[in-house]
Parts: structure tokens; sequence; C-alpha cells
């Protein structure tokens, strides 16, 4: 899986993307993420991509014209390369969203920044609009690092546990996830208060264990 981001601050990502497994899947070769700074596709001296709107408005939006480029030069043509731009007015961010797009070979983050992006990068460029959430943020960045995170998880071994997927995913993509604990069995709380592990989950009973999980699961398919 390649991921490809368009953005005008690569740097953001620095931390991130050399942190836990997502350096871990690009050591292994199981994902490749590639940062474009969108500056290096603009026509003046001072790179600059954005402009004030016509009709007049709040602010500087990002022109069309450097995107197009950026996306010319880093979109593979084919049915398997999905062009995404993150905006709040996009379709809805969640599990059945992120096994669609893990079967792609080639994804491309458009970041948006100051108040939004030319309209016709949406008609003509993207493929899709996806939001993370009914609020509106700085930027696409921390959208396209949470796409990349919840997709990454759904490639074999990048967890490094094969049998996640097995275990933890249903047959449609969704994700499966029940209550865990961990020692102490007994940790005492506030006011002298027994905070207690579920005594099935202390039995070594795997077929009691694995009921109560299945009782108290809750599956994310949406």
């Amino acid at each position: 899986m390649q991921f490809d981001i368009i953005t005008i601050f690569p740097n953001i990502f620095d931390s991130y993307l050399n942190e836990t497994f997502i350096k871990k899947a690009q050591d292994k070769g199981l994902i490749k993420i590639n940062l474009h700074n969108l500056r290096d596709w603009a026509t003046n001296e001072r790179k600059t991509v954005d402009d004030s709107p016509y009709g007049g408005g709040l602010g500087m939006v990002l022109k069309v014209e450097p995107i197009f480029k950026a996306a010319k030069k880093i979109v593979k043509k084919n049915k398997k390369t999905r062009v995404i731009l993150f905006t709040p007015r996009g379709k809805m961010f969640n599990q059945k969203k992120a096994f669609q797009l893990s079967k792609y070979d080639q994804l491309v983050f458009i970041c948006g920044r100051y108040e939004g992006i030319d309209e016709r990068v949406n008609k003509y460029i993207a493929d899709e609009e996806i939001s993370i959430g009914e609020y509106d943020l700085m930027g696409g960045e921390l959208p396209a690092m949470i796409v990349i995170e919840t997709i990454s998880r759904i490639i074999p071994n990048v967890l490094g546990k094969p049998s996640f997927l097995k275990e933890r995913m249903t047959k449609k993509g969704g994700f499966i996830e029940y209550p865990q604990y961990t020692r102490p069995e007994v940790f005492e709380g506030e006011k002298g208060k027994k905070w207690k592990v579920p005594s099935v989950l202390l039995s070594g009973h795997q077929k009691n264990i694995q009921e109560w999980r299945e009782q108290n699961q809750k599956v994310i398919e949406k």
C-alpha cells in the first residue's frame, strides 16, 4: 500500500511517521508513505499556493493550479489508485470505508489549509471527499494520519500478529471490540473500593472466556 500526501506542511508528519508500528511497517515494506510539499509546484519565487477567493470572503484559498500539477505527477492512472480530499462536508470516515480503501494500491491525500480549496479540485481532481467528523480543523494533515493508521491496521502483519485480522475483524471489514483487563487482579481505587477483574477471565477456561467476550463485545461495521 502506498500513501501519497500533498500538503504545505510536510514537517508535521515527521514524528508520527517515525514512531511505533507505522515506522516498523515502512521498514518492512508493508506500506510506503511519500510526502509532497505543494509549494514545489508553485509558479513564482515566493512559492505561493493560495489566493483570495472570488466574490470575497474570509482568509485565503488553496489554488487549483499547483494541486493539478502535483496530482499529475503523483497519481498513477489506474483503477487501483484513489485520490481523496479531506473536507468537513465529505462522507464520514469509518471502519467500513477504511476496509474499502485498503483494497487500493495507492491512496493520494490532498490536505487543505486556510479557508479551503478551489472547488475545481473536488470536481476534477479528487475521486471523493472524506471527513473524520462534524467539526472544522485547520487542515487535512490530522485526517490523513488518522486514515493512514486505520487502514494500516488492516494490512496483514503490520501489527506483527497475523492472527489479528482473523480474531478482531469481521468478514465485512468491521472491527470487534471487547473489554480487556490486565494485572493486578484487584486494584484498590478511591476510598478503598476494589476494582476486580471478571472471574471468568482468570479461570483459564477458553470456551467460557470466548462466550464472555462475545456477550460483551461491540461490533463496529459502519
